[in-house]
């Protein structure tokens, strides 16, 4: 195919600043699509919205409400519609077992990475009026056991779960969602995570039948692909873009 993937969308890409959220930004510029970038760090969205043609940016606070409404408002605003979503925009605590799990780490998490998308998901859906396409970003750790990052997992577990709810919600008005759950990627999570927990990469890759870690822009293509129109016909999947690792 010659068409560019995203020919024409109008894309809102949360957790845009970096790592996987600014690989996808790039990827879905270069792809054809007029990309909103939101984030917390209005430097770091500044910068990048700089370097892709055609980007703005809007700082949002992902777990507020009113702040993801506003992001969403502010897509329709600047170009009159939405039509797709990449709700990536996550956050991480230090590993820790539940026995012994802060509770301020706890709420972090599900205010971030379960409320988040929760409520980007709902303002999403009532702005794209003529249909569209969401991704959300979910986690290997949703699918299989995980005793360092138990919240972490859980809250990813949820997702896939509103990920199903909306598919079966929505489709009869056009909209399609689905999710990813990457395995291992290589970005700053993924270091600080290693920091706390030597040696945790290595040992990931060890059990990853590919023998390495995603690159950020490998996690960005499966994404691209699922909000494009070449899946016209897939809603409600969790796809696992784990190298291969069971789940």
């Amino acid at each position: 195919m010659t068409e560019k993937m995203l020919a024409d969308k109008i894309a809102l890409v949360t957790g845009a600043s970096r790592g996987i959220g600014a690989a996808a930004a790039r990827l879905f510029a270069r792809e054809g699509a007029t990309v909103v970038l939101a984030a917390r760090t209005e430097s770091a969205l500044k910068e990048l919205a700089e370097d892709i043609p055609g980007a703005s940016y809007v700082v949002t606070d992902l777990g507020d409400v009113a702040s993801i409404d506003n992001a969403v408002a502010t897509v329709v605003e600047r170009h009159g519609r939405l039509d797709i979503a990449f709700n990536n925009g996550a956050v991480s605590v230090p590993p820790h077992p539940i026995a012994d799990f802060p509770e301020d780490d706890f709420d972090l998490i599900m205010r971030v990475n379960l409320k988040g998308v929760f409520y980007a998901v709902s303002a999403e859906v009532k702005a794209m009026t003529e249909g569209g396409a969401i991704v959300n970003n979910s986690s290997v750790g949703s699918l299989i056991g995980n005793p360092a990052l138990p919240a972490y997992g859980a809250a990813k577990r949820a997702v896939n779960s509103i990920t199903e709810s909306a598919a079966v919600t929505y489709g009869p008005t056009g909209i399609r969602v689905n999710a990813i759950a990457p395995g291992l990627t290589l970005t700053d999570m993924a270091e600080d995570w290693d920091r706390f927990d030597p040696g945790v990469l290595d040992r990931i890759v060890a059990g990853t039948p590919l023998g390495r870690g995603a690159a950020p822009e490998e996690i960005a293509e499966a994404a691209a692909w699922l909000l494009s129109d070449r899946a016209s016909y897939v809603t409600g999947v969790v796809l696992p873009v784990t190298g291969g690792t069971a789940v």
